[in-house]
């Protein structure tokens, strides 16, 4: 599969980045659409995956705070391919924004294959929009996937 990672600027992209979160997180999670957009998106550095027809498939962020978040990916892409380069593209932006340490609000699930990447639990598990979560971070500099280029 050939994935095409660009970053992208949330007034520039809105519709294309909305569409994607709207679907994943509140018509297909329920997620409240006013839990799913909030204050962080405009001073956040966006990503838009697209496949190899040029069809936006995934997107994700990363806030100033150095949050990693909001990944959406529609459901016929969710694989170990989509993730890795998403993931490594929000690592890649984090570290050119000069953020030491990055972290992701986690499912419990998720837990496991964050650690394989070099992220640590921080704090205690918590509830967030009806679902367990737990806090990881990591040093941009001590995460283990191979590098993603990116496209402007």
């Amino acid at each position: 599969m050939t994935l095409t990672i660009k970053n992208v600027d949330w007034e520039k992209a809105k519709h294309k980045l909305s569409k994607l979160r709207e679907k994943v997180f509140v018509y297909e999670w329920r997620i409240p659409r006013e839990c799913e957009f909030d204050q962080y998106d405009d001073s956040a550095n966006h990503v838009l995956v697209l496949n190899e027809h040029k069809q936006e498939i995934a997107t994700g962020r990363v806030t100033p705070t150095g949050e990693i978040g909001r990944i959406a990916v529609v459901p016929d892409y969710r694989g170990p391919e989509v993730y890795r380069a998403l993931l490594q593209a929000l690592v890649s932006k984090a570290t050119h924004m000069g953020l030491q340490q990055v972290h992701v609000l986690c499912e419990l699930e998720g837990v496991e294959y964050y650690q394989q990447q070099g992220f640590k639990p921080v704090g205690s598990v918590f509830m967030d929009a009806g679902i367990a979560r737990q806090k990881m971070a990591c040093d941009p500099s001590n995460f283990s996937l191979s590098r993603v280029e990116l496209t402007h």
